[in-house]
This record gives structure tokens, C-alpha cells and sequence, in this order.
């Protein structure tokens, strides 16, 4: 089998397709979230998808479309927890994440007809993407993409710099509040090829990949992005080809060039 026979299978255009634009939005939201120390945001999402997928399988046949708005606004109540309360944006996470893995698992044996269909979503699957899922992609990356370009500025000076953008017209809590959306509607998506286990990496390691470099902001940001296309192009090819499961090939992929790349930079260090 050559690459080229990969591109005639359908699942396999809609899953590239799906991976690539789910990944490039992953990177870009990461490299704010992880230098703002709220990356694990993704991995508390993800769980609360657990509990919002379950819901959707009880009600009906389009599980996805009932989860986003309820993972959206849990997004958005973290937010606004860590905000207004004593409660740290780490803690907020946790109870999210806790109360909505409990209802999902509740639900399923409450009525386990869908309880299978249900545990596929932790794991994801390559053969589960579908035309809806590209539209979503779609969607989700011009959106992210529109946001970055408008707001590239603003986005960067209240990550590196959050008194001086509280203190001038930047509207730290509007973009806050939109990055926190964005991460929703990008766990949401993603859990139909990464499952609700391992969607948190697609926001994570293309990020501290990046920051290995020791670059500016653009730089690691584009070399975030670059990783991220690469690593899901090898791990869904590499995961059809060898019958792996794709999420899994994708999070290990990145966890090698980490490894190699954290290994790299300590080695110079020792020598300088």
C-alpha cells in the first residue's frame, strides 16, 4: 500500500481533513493556554464532553450537537469561578471534570443501551468521523483562525504581560472568555477521533514541543502549529497503515518528540 492508496478511502480524507483542522485549532489555543498556566482546562473539558455525550445519547441520535453547548457553558462557568471566587482555576477544573465523569458514568447504567456507543467516545475512532464533522472542523478553524488574526495583539500582551493588559483597553476577560468557548467547541469536536482521554494533548504538546526552541512568541507559536499538522498527518497515517488506534498513535508520536526534544535541550545546556 502507497500513501497515495491511503487517499481513496473516504474515512481516511474525512479523518485528515477533520484531525488537521482540529489540531491546528488545538495548537493555537494551547500555546495561550499553556503560558497562561490554564492548559489543563482542556483535560477538565474533556470529561465534562464524557458526561455532555452521555446526555445526548439519552436524548438522542446527535450526541455531538446536544454536548457542545453544554460543554461550551461549563467552559464559561470555570471561567467565571476562577474569576469571582476563592476557588483556583485548577480546583474549579477538577469539580467540573468529577461531577460530569459521575453523571456520564450514572447515565450509562442507568440505561445501558448506549452505554458501548458511549465508551467509544473515550477513545475515539478513525472510522467515526463523518461529513458533519469536517463542516464542524471547518467552522472551528476559521473561527479560531479569524480570532488569532484580529486579536493577535491583545492575545499576546495579556499573556505575557496580564497587569499591563488589565490596566489598558484590552478587554482581558471578553478574550478570556472567547478562548474559553473555543477550547470547548475543540474538545467537543475532537473526541469523535481522540476520544475524551487523550483531546487534552492536541492543546497541550504541540506547545511545550514549541517551547523547547527557546523562541519568541510567533516563533514558538508557528512551530506549535507545524508540529501539530505533522504529528497528526504521521499518527493518522501511521495508525492505519499498522492497525493502531489513531488517538493513542497521535498522543505517543508527540510524546517521543517531546522527549527528544527536552533531551536535546538539556544535553546543550550541559555543555554550555
Amino acid at each position: 500500500m502507497t500513501l497515495l492508496d491511503i487517499f481513496s478511502y473516504g474515512f481516511m480524507v474525512r479523518a485528515l481533513i477533520a484531525g488537521i483542522l482540529i489540531g491546528l485549532s488545538g495548537a493555537f489555543l494551547g500555546s495561550f493556554l499553556v503560558l497562561k498556566r490554564f492548559a489543563m482546562i482542556g483535560q477538565g473539558l474533556a470529561h465534562v464532553a464524557f458526561g455532555a455525550v452521555a446526555i445526548g445519547l439519552l436524548l438522542g441520535d446527535q450526541p455531538l450537537f446536544i454536548a457542545m453547548p453544554i460543554v461550551v457553558v461549563v467552559s464559561i462557568l470555570i471561567l467565571k469561578l476562577s474569576e469571582k471566587t476563592s476557588v483556583h482555576g485548577d480546583a474549579a477544573i477538577g469539580l467540573a471534570a468529577t461531577v460530569a465523569m459521575a453523571l456520564g458514568t450514572l447515565l450509562a447504567s442507568v440505561d445501558g443501551g448506549f452505554q458501548t456507543e458511549l465508551n467509544s467516545y473515550l477513545f475515539g475512532s478513525i472510522l467515526t468521523v463523518q461529513q458533519t464533522d469536517i463542516w464542524l472542523s471547518i467552522l472551528l478553524f476559521g473561527s479560531v483562525a479569524g480570532f488569532g488574526l484580529m486579536y493577535y495583539y491583545d492575545l499576546f500582551s495579556m499573556t505575557y504581560d496580564p497587569v499591563f493588559a488589565e490596566v489598558s483597553t484590552i478587554r482581558v476577560k471578553r478574550l478570556n472568555l472567547i478562548l474559553a468557548i473555543f477550547t470547548g467547541m475543540t474538545v467537543v469536536i475532537g473526541i469523535q477521533l481522540l476520544g475524551t482521554i487523550l483531546i487534552s494533548s492536541f492543546i497541550i504538546f504541540p506547545t511545550i514541543i514549541a517551547m523547547q526552541f527557546h523562541q519568541g512568541f510567533l516563533k514558538t507559536l508557528i512551530i506549535a502549529l507545524s508540529f501539530a499538522l505533522a504529528t497528526v498527518l504521521a499518527g493518522i497515517m501511521t495508525s492505519f497503515v499498522y492497525d493502531l488506534p489513531t488517538g493513542s498513535t497521535i498522543v505517543l508520536l508527540n510524546a517521543l518528540i517531546f522527549g527528544f526534544t527536552y533531551s536535546v535541550k538539556q544535553l546543550r545546556g550541559g555543555l554550555t
